[in-house]
């Protein structure tokens, strides 16, 4: 089956788990012939349908609740319980119980395409023993979140810049347009509870973000409080796509909030599951990073170091995670991460060329 057929049927099962949005699939579409990058981020369910062939001896490997749908732009900034900023994993739309290698793969393969477009400057071998040698740090050291107070001044500095000022932020929420049509009666409930006040007047938006969900409804709830912009979002979650390339059948559970819960983490206060919605607060510096934001002068190799160390923290979650995981990494080749990272990179290449050609977008 190749990616065109493949994605055909994946939609056709994501529909009958949660209503789609036809213009965004079309988008997304589009955006997936742009580039090998946004094809990468769009298709996670391709990935796990061809990943047990290109790396059947990584895809035994002990099993974490792992986030999945893992790269490069999966990382943002949140305040925590205490309004400090926590840099970490953003989304977990995608959470299964999966083979740990999955999650350092698809990040090391989405850091060698990023390289590829010219949006990291590293060698791909510096790039994967970065994120590898983060992860084997923060699993033997029991994880530690990466809270930007007193410490992490470099990750900061990163992690805010001119696309998170608050001007440019509002402007970009009040461009977007106003939901047209009835609002679901569970994404208007789920977005109320997550207000500061009973009460309070607002608007709805739609927003189209990201490209793995792209399709889902997602839907914006701005209002003035105190004088001045609050923003929710509520985005429309369905099973993970790992259920879906594994052809598994009956109730499919939904792990985000289990994932957020197990991990090492300083949890956002504003990240709630509703029923099959997820609700989070949008703020300048409660949102996604994306590459093209990230400063001119940024240590990468500290950066995906830091990566990896987050993907510790998410695995750490699962019992007995750095014994297993641990007794595993240590029987792998020393360079067994660059080699399975480079044959999912050339796997993904090729499904993107094939889509291209296709005329599908």
């Amino acid at each position: 089956m190749n990616v065109v057929k493949a994605t055909h049927r994946f939609e056709e099962w994501l529909g009958r788990h949660t209503p789609l949005v036809k213009p965004d699939l079309r988008l997304k579409h589009k955006q997936m012939a742009d580039a090998v990058f946004p094809f990468f981020r769009a298709t996670f369910y391709r990935w796990m349908q061809v990943w047990p062939d290109v790396c059947p001896d990584l895809a035994k490997a002990p099993q974490v609740l792992g986030v999945g749908d893992l790269h490069v732009e999966n990382f943002g900034t949140w305040r925590d319980g205490e309004g400090r900023l926590v840099w970490g994993i953003n989304d977990f739309d995608e959470a299964a119980v999966l083979p740990y290698t999955v999650d350092l793969v698809r990040l090391a393969a989405s850091a060698m395409v990023a390289i590829s477009a010219g949006h990291l400057t590293l060698k791909p071998k510096d790039a994967c023993t970065s994120i590898l040698e983060g992860y084997r740090n923060s699993l033997a050291h029991h994880g530690r979140p990466f809270v930007l107070e007193e410490d992490n001044d470099w990750l900061r500095q990163i992690a805010t810049g001119v696309l998170r000022d608050p001007n440019h932020f509002w402007r970009k929420m009040d461009s977007l347009p106003p939901m047209r049509g009835p609002i679901p009666v569970s994404a208007r409930e789920a977005l109320e509870h997550l207000m500061p006040e009973h009460g309070l007047v607002y608007r709805t938006v739609r927003r189209v973000a990201g490209l793995g969900s792209l399709g889902h409804i997602r839907l914006v709830a701005i209002a003035q409080c105190h004088g001045a912009n609050i923003a929710r979002e509520a985005k429309a979650l369905a099973p993970s796509s790992v259920y879906w390339a594994q052809g598994a059948e009956g109730p499919l559970e939904i792990l985000y909030q289990a994932i957020l819960s197990r991990a090492v983490r300083c949890p956002d206060p504003f990240v709630r599951l509703h029923g099959h919605w997820i609700v989070r607060r949008l703020s300048p510096h409660c949102s996604r990073i994306e590459m093209s934001a990230l400063p001119a002068r940024r240590d990468e190799l500290q950066l995906l170091f830091a990566m990896g160390w987050e993907t510790a923290n998410i695995h750490l979650g699962s019992v007995d995670a750095p014994k297993h995981v641990g007794r595993h990494l240590s029987l792998l080749k020393p360079n067994w991460l660059f080699a399975a990272a480079k044959d999912m990179e050339n796997a993904v290449t090729s499904d993107w060329h094939t889509w291209k050609k296709s005329g599908d977008s």
